[in-house]
């Protein structure tokens, strides 16, 4: 079920944001939805990728190649 939150957004956001929204044809609302979400998947990307590297470089896997002839 979702939630209603308040944002403030400067001036210039505010007009990409209804910008963006007649474009697109959707709500302001689910303009900045799709942006927070996108923002979340990204967070969330960059740190599984942080923690893995981390995890194939203590195992001597740095380059594609490593990757390559592990799954070959």
């Amino acid at each position: 079920m979702a939630q209603p939150v308040s944002v403030t957004l400067p001036a210039d956001v505010q007009q990409a944001v209804d910008e963006l929204s007649r474009a697109e044809g959707v709500s302001a609302d689910e303009v900045v939805c799709r942006a927070v979400k996108q923002h979340v998947f990204l967070r969330q990307f960059r740190s599984l990728r942080e923690r893995l590297s981390a995890k194939a470089k203590s195992q001597g896997i740095v380059t594609d190649q490593d990757v390559f002839d592990r799954v070959s």
